[in-house]
């Protein structure tokens, strides 16, 4: 906001004054807050900081202790730099002592070598200030602005991101608490420096406080989360951090936490009975109408929802396109619609319970046939009414983003017990909760193996628990000697503090590897 000595230098009004910097040229960078003139010796009181003094030297004291304490007092209190005139109490170059004391200080000494108005060196400095204060204000609206925009519009995380790398002209990433990346732009520079070795580097960023900068590499960081619930950070990185930056990063982290508390299923169909079948489906998962309301509804399309054994179904590669002619060409009744990403919701609304298997049998098979072998049919435990369908959703989903093995049979469809822990793990990877688990358990040595790329750790805690804590085949096989891999082991038991003997404890750092895994897959 406010221009730097070194700026205010090249100004006319100062250019017309002949001036020479004989000291303090590494403090030429400060901000000049004001343009103080005046003659007093004791000035310094006067000041706040931030202030570039100019005077012809008339009042400064006659004698070097007098000269040095001038020099010292107003760089206590944190002047940004001293300009004297000279010609009325100096004639062609200043006193050595105040020379000597203002590069000792790092204080910019300026002297001005042909007569100029003050005044005219006042007004262009504080013109400056104020439009530059105008600018921020009108750049400050405009963040308002955009973002109360993009809130209203509903708009998606990538688009929130890249509106922030435009505002701020720098790269931005939305990351995770596992420091995963969810969305970037990097501001036309190259996506691949931007994130090669991303954990690493984020881990590396630690500012103070929920929005902070890390001048050293050069990132202002702020949490992302709402209601308690942190779940991310963003980033921008940015050497130097105005007002504006910190205003934009916090006002971006508020759109994308609110965005995630509103999310709905947007998604546009051409044909207006999947529109509305993929509406009823993201009314019963949001909570966004009565269940009442959607019955009638559903109704009103050819579906009867009540008296009904209802079981939620999620297709995970498949088109909602195919799930709707799948249902008809099945003879099946029931809903079929887009519910969040690539995922595909269907509701069988079927007579009885006993139907179940063959129904979902009969499904799988043509929905396959129609999209490829390769889709995930997941289903969720049936339900009898349809105040419990969103629950049958739910679990159908949650099961088909865990399934990591493709189906074996064209009838073949996946269920809660098929899951696993690795499945479940997965299935709850986005949660904060759990993400801030596997920083409690291996944080340590996730950050040591980042500034040690030579020695990784990880990998000798895994075969340690996979081999059942059994030591001498854990040594054998990571191909080491046993008074090496016993070494390694000292050294993890020091990094994360746990005892690696004790059940317990490495069943929970057993849990937490998984669950890493989930999180990286």
């Amino acid at each position: 906001m406010f221009p730097s000595v070194r700026e205010v230098l090249e100004l006319d009004p100062v250019r017309n004054g002949a001036p020479r910097v004989v000291a303090g040229e590494r403090g030429l960078d400060q901000a000049v807050r004001w343009v103080h003139s005046s003659e007093v010796p004791d000035i310094a009181t006067l000041l706040r900081g931030g202030e570039l003094i100019l005077i012809t030297g008339i009042g400064l004291p006659p004698d070097d202790a007098g000269l040095r304490r001038f020099v010292a007092d107003i760089a206590d209190v944190g002047a940004c730099g001293l300009a004297v005139e000279m010609g009325r109490r100096f004639s062609q170059r200043l006193p050595a002592v105040m020379v000597r004391t203002a590069e000792e200080l790092g204080l910019p000494l300026v002297e001005l070598h042909r007569g100029t108005p003050f005044v005219l060196i006042t007004q262009a400095v504080h013109g400056m200030i104020v439009d530059a204060q105008l600018a921020e204000l009108r750049a400050t609206a405009e963040i308002h602005q955009r973002f109360t925009d993009l809130s209203v519009e509903g708009a998606a995380p990538a688009e929130v991101v890249a509106q922030t790398a435009a505002l701020a002209g720098a790269p931005v990433v939305l990351e995770n608490l596992s420091r995963q990346v969810l969305a970037y732009d990097a501001a036309g520079g190259s996506a691949e420096l931007l994130l090669a070795n991303w954990e690493a580097h984020s881990r590396a960023v630690q500012p103070a406080g929920r929005t902070g900068h890390d001048a050293g590499k050069g990132w202002l960081v702020t949490v992302v989360g709402a209601r308690g619930q942190d779940w991310g950070r963003l980033l921008i990185r940015l050497p130097v951090v105005r007002d504006r930056d910190v205003t934009l990063i916090e006002r971006a982290a508020a759109t994308l936490a609110l965005a995630r508390l509103t999310k709905k299923d947007d998604d546009h169909r051409d044909a207006l009975e999947r529109q509305a079948q993929s509406a009823l489906l993201a009314a019963l998962l949001g909570h966004t109408a009565p269940v009442a309301d959607v019955i009638v509804r559903a109704k009103a399309l050819g579906v009867h929802l009540e008296r009904r054994h209802l079981v939620g179904v999620v297709l995970r590669g498949c088109p909602a396109g195919a799930a709707a002619r799948a249902l008809r060409d099945t003879s099946l009744a029931g809903l079929a619609g887009a519910v969040d990403g690539d995922l595909v919701g269907v509701l069988l609304a079927l007579r009885a319970a006993e139907d179940e298997p063959d129904a979902l049998r009969r499904l799988a098979v043509r929905v396959r046939e129609l999209a490829g072998g390769a889709v995930v049919v997941a289903a969720g435990e049936g339900v009898a009414t349809p105040r419990e369908a969103r629950r049958s959703l739910l679990e159908a989903s949650q099961v088909a983003v865990s399934v990591r093995r493709p189906a074996s049979g064209p009838g073949d469809v996946v269920r809660l017990a098929d899951v696993g822990l690795p499945g479940l793990l997965h299935m709850l990877r986005d949660e904060p909760r759990l993400q801030t688990f596997v920083e409690q358990e291996l944080g340590p040595l996730l950050a040591h193996d980042a500034g040690n790329p030579r020695e990784q750790l990880l990998g000798v805690l895994r075969v340690y628990l996979e081999c059942g804590r059994n030591k001498s085949a854990a040594a054998e096989h990571s191909h080491l000697s046993r008074p090496a891999f016993y070494e390694r082991l000292a050294r993890i038991r020091r990094i994360i503090g746990a005892d690696l003997d004790d059940v317990q404890v490495c069943l929970s750092l057993h849990v937490a590897l998984l669950a890493l895994d989930a999180l990286r897959d």
